[in-house]
């Protein structure tokens, strides 16, 4: 068999070039499995040179498994997790600390090698507290690298000009799903030494054999957790149909070098130049090992630039998926297992408030800042259905770590200025879909381009354009480099443009 390609991440850390995935074990996929056979099957992937795997905390019994490959073997093999906390208002350091000693002892490690964290919601200020605390757990030595899971460009973009240095980004990337090589992601993760980690690349098994010439499933239910997720994706990238005749394109350039789909959309996304690696399924059966020639097939061959041409061809009726890497998590269309979040977070809302607004009264929403008592102002305002939101600059919640959000970067700094009036509106039952104004005022004329941009791009990311205003001004404190102002009205019934 093919040894894999090895690669480097975070500087020094030495992987595969295809890791083992272990998110079949969460359940799902008509799986029931000791953690001991699981254990036992780390080893011919090791052997064959599949030493890196990667897990999450929701992974079911992942991590245990680890654990239990760790007291039983001498074997030399790397380990990823992730920490995906609901974001319900808990910022402390204790709570990060027992997360990662939690997962040091399922896992029988003194250090992970890489923890990615997931980001629900870039309004909630709460991923900058946990990725501050993994900052001080990573220089206490229980992390070496610090990734990040579903993150999109902007917000990538973001925690890099604030100073926060990621190691690796995991994100889905396939022959289908191309947002990392035509949307701003690959660039940036190219620019700032950020290796991206692709799963997804065979689309939960669509990309076989065995779905050439097959009629598009029709019952959900019947479909395993992985199949359900990535039938979304394949609808939203322009149908059944045209995903068969990318079936087919890859179908044609497998049978030229004898090898099966699979490895031609592998090997598809291994030559993307930000792709460091490729996460592959893995179950840990006993049963397992026969699949591992048929991956290992991807580093037997080279596409030429007939192949590429071919899949070109038949990329063309596809549709790009909808929005930047990640917003399947964040915003419709929800291409996950359920179609929705309900698998992942639970449904919040605040009675009093709603009761408080049904009753017609004034409702303002203080964000904590030590100024609003003293300048007699709060965050935001609502009135029936109208939010007016205080001029609001990239003020970090973490400011002894992170003096200003963004940086030097103004359109950095715009990103987290709309993320801060995204929460207000959210606090006030109201979104940035609902926004008719903003008004914008930036300290340096020649930052009105790039400060622009990135408001298009997040109003872009909603279907709204709202009214503007931008002006230069002399904004309070240096570090700021712009201020927004923002009004929304509630209740409409969708857009119209004359």
């Amino acid at each position: 068999m093919p040894r894999p390609e090895r690669t480097t991440i975070g500087g020094d850390t030495e992987i595969p070039r295809m890791i083992s995935g272990l998110w079949q074990l969460a359940g799902g996929h008509d799986q029931d499995l000791s953690i001991e056979t699981a254990a036992q099957a780390m080893h011919p992937l090791i052997n064959a040179g599949l030493d890196c795997f990667d897990m999450a905390d929701h992974y079911g019994d992942a991590e245990l498994v680890m654990g239990k490959f760790h007291e039983t073997s001498n074997k030399s093999m790397t380990a990823f997790t992730k920490w995906c906390p609901p974001e319900k208002g808990d910022k402390s350091f204790e709570q990060a600390e027992k997360a990662i000693n939690r997962a040091l002892q399922r896992m029988s490690q003194s250090q992970i090698a890489l923890l990615q964290y997931h980001i629900w919601d870039y309004s909630d200020d709460t991923y900058w507290h946990n990725l501050t605390h993994l900052q001080k757990l990573q220089s206490q030595g229980k992390i070496k690298h610090i990734g990040l899971t579903n993150t999109d460009a902007a917000h990538l973009e973001l925690l890099l000009n604030s100073g926060v240095k990621i190691a690796t980004n995991q994100v889905s990337c396939s022959v289908v799903d191309r947002r990392v090589a035509r949307g701003r992601l690959g660039k940036v993760c190219l620019d700032n030494g950020v290796g991206v980690l692709a799963y997804g690349t065979l689309l939960g098994g669509y990309l076989s054999e065995k779905w050439l010439n097959q009629p598009e499933p029709r019952d959900m239910e019947a479909l395993n957790w992985s199949l359900r997720k990535y039938l979304r994706f394949i609808r939203a990238a322009g149908g059944w149909q045209a995903f068969q005749g990318v079936l087919k394109a890859l179908s044609e350039v497998a049978q030229r070098h004898n090898v099966g789909i699979a490895a031609v959309a592998t090997r598809y996304v291994l030559d993307l130049p930000p792709v460091s690696a490729v996460i592959v399924g893995s179950r840990l059966s006993a049963e397992s090992d026969k699949y591992t020639e048929r991956n290992l097939s991807a580093f037997g061959f080279t596409l030429t630039d007939e192949d590429h041409a071919l899949i070109s061809k038949a990329q063309e009726a596809l549709t790009d998926i909808p929005g930047d890497c990640g917003d399947e998590y964040r915003r419709a269309p929800f291409l996950t297992a359920t179609g929705d979040l309900s698998d992942h977070l639970e449904a919040s809302g605040d009675i009093e408030l709603r009761n408080a607004v049904a009753a017609g009264m004034r409702v303002e929403y203080s964000s904590g800042s030590k100024w609003e008592p003293i300048a007699g102002y709060c965050r935001a305002v609502r009135t029936g259905d109208c939010i007016r939101v205080s001029g609001t600059t990239a003020n970090s919640p973490v400011a002894s770590s992170i003096p200003v959000l963004g940086g030097s970067s103004a359109g950095c700094q715009t990103v987290a200025v709309l993320d801060i009036i995204a929460h207000a509106l959210k606090v006030l039952g109201g979104s940035l879909s609902d926004v008719v104004r903003t008004r914008i005022m930036v300290a340096n004329e020649a930052d009105c381009e790039e400060v622009s941009r990135a408001h298009g791009w997040v109003f872009n990311c909603e279907g709204v354009r709202p009214a503007n205003t931008l002006v230069t001004a002399g904004l309070i404190g240096l570090e700021f480099l712009v201020e927004i102002e923002a009004e929304a009205q509630l209740g409409s019934k969708g857009v119209f443009r004359v």
